[in-house]
């Protein structure tokens, strides 16, 4: 990734900074005060999803009553456009899951006589009526993930506790494989509060027994090949997530105090931990919810609110931003704040919820939505970088068509290049410009002070 970006942490003058913030930017927050917070974590917001469609954007998230699904394009002008009642709800309700595949919604509920609930989002932002709602294959669920590689649903927890399901009719899951009871090694295993999985590889947070990793690729014979049970400042193994373009899994345990993990998996038989990061705010802070994208590596602290880590150097991530959504005071024994983050909006919005203070939708100054090309091994480059007024380039260029996109990814210049660009009307911030000629393309990142 780039190396500019530890820079810009350094230059007061272009960091989105204020009282609990740094790099990122609140542009909307929803609470409803007529719903009941639960009776066991006070939350009346739970899990946070996105979807995109047809140059829209929504936020999905889960409270006591069902699912929120909001318009948020344009942040400032958020609505809700629909919403889908729990088959439970109310102040018993503590958790709610969801995940995308094929423009269907899944959800999920780990309290009472619940139901696995399907919603069609193609008729956003109109409607998003339900399609499936039925407790025929299980009726709690804690967490669930989906393999869109092989269109696979892993069910974590509740009255399956591990399970795999075909999504090969996406209305009509079927059951593939209930692990604790058709998989021998299972048992060692237990019980699997989270999963993250990638082309029939599934890495298991396996609460007090750690990390798993199973392969699935042959769905009548699962082989586990890899297995983390002791490591650095171990506990309750929350949950997990893979970096997409580096061998490195990220693990949060659910526990006060306890350190996010960096674990190196390039080599199953040989998992290490090559470094630990936190909040560093309070004895009492916890990692809860994380996830990789775009050379960044973001995180849901309980009573912290959301952070962002630089993973430049991905076995050593370091803190880029955070915005600290929480009114809860630290204390052991609680679970209160941050809950979850959706990175993945093609307009590089990140989306969070809070427990408390329900949906957020924040702009980072340090993400573009436009990607470096990172593959490319041409060596051209842009300099000065930062720069003040006109930007250069390596090689000689002519009759090169350009555009430059902002961290949101508007078009804020384009044209024929010459020798060099005038940038000295841009705002401070991060930008990308990307070189097109003919068929070949490539992007670059420069600061503008």
């Amino acid at each position: 990734m780039k190396n500019t970006l530890l820079f810009l942490l350094t230059i007061a003058s272009t960091a989105s900074f204020a009282q609990g913030s740094l790099n990122m930017d609140s542009l909307f927050n929803w609470q409803d005060a007529t719903l009941v917070p639960s009776s066991g974590h006070s939350n009346t917001y739970n899990e946070i999803w996105g979807y995109a469609k047809n140059g829209k954007e929504y936020a999905i998230i889960g409270t006591t009553a069902g699912t929120h699904i909001f318009d948020v394009t344009v942040p400032a002008l958020s609505q809700q456009v629909a919403f889908i009642e729990g088959a439970v709800t109310g102040s018993i309700v503590v958790h709610r899951d969801f995940h995308d595949y094929d423009d269907y919604l899944y959800i999920v509920c780990d309290e009472g006589a619940s139901t696995l609930q399907i919603a069609d989002l193609r008729f956003l932002p109109d409607s998003a009526p339900v399609v499936y709602d039925s407790n025929a294959l299980f009726n709690r669920c804690h967490n669930i993930f989906i393999d869109t590689t092989s269109a696979r649903l892993y069910m974590c927890g509740g009255s399956m506790q591990f399970a795999v399901y075909s999504l090969a009719n996406p209305i009509a899951p079927t059951l593939l494989l209930d692990c604790p009871n058709q998989v021998s090694f299972w048992s060692s295993i237990g019980y699997v509060h989270d999963v993250y999985v990638r082309n029939d590889t599934a890495y298991c947070n396996a609460a007090t027994n750690g990390l798993f990793v199973v392969d699935f690729s042959n769905i009548a014979e699962p082989q586990m090949i890899g297995s983390l049970s002791t490591y650095v400042q171990s506990g309750y193994n929350h949950s997990g997530w893979l970096m997409a373009d580096a061998p490195f899994y990220a693990l949060a345990d659910e526990n006060h105090g306890k350190d996010i993990k960096i674990i190196d998996v390039s080599d199953m038989d040989n998992l290490v931990v090559t470094d630990t990061i936190s909040s560093d705010v309070n004895v009492n802070s916890i990692p809860h919810n994380l996830i990789y994208n775009g050379g960044f590596l973001y995180v849901s602290y309980y009573f912290d609110g959301v952070y962002m880590f630089d993973c430049s150097n991905p076995a050593k991530p370091t803190l880029a931003g955070f915005y600290d959504t929480s009114t809860e005071i630290h204390q052991g024994g609680f679970y209160r704040g941050c809950w979850g983050v959706y990175p993945f909006l093609p307009s590089g919005h990140i989306l969070a919820s809070d427990m408390q203070t329900g949906l957020w939708v924040f702009g980072s100054n340090m993400i573009s939505s436009v990607e470096e090309d990172r593959a490319d091994a041409s060596g051209f480059s842009v300099y000065p970088n930062p720069v003040s007024d006109r930007l250069f380039f390596s090689e000689k260029l002519t009759n090169v068509s350009y555009s430059i996109f902002d961290m949101t990814g508007k078009v804020v210049s384009n044209g024929t290049l010459s020798n060099s660009i005038d940038v000295s009307r841009f705002p401070s911030g991060l930008f990308t410009i990307l070189i097109q000629d003919g068929e070949n393309e490539v992007a670059r990142r420069f600061i503008k002070l």
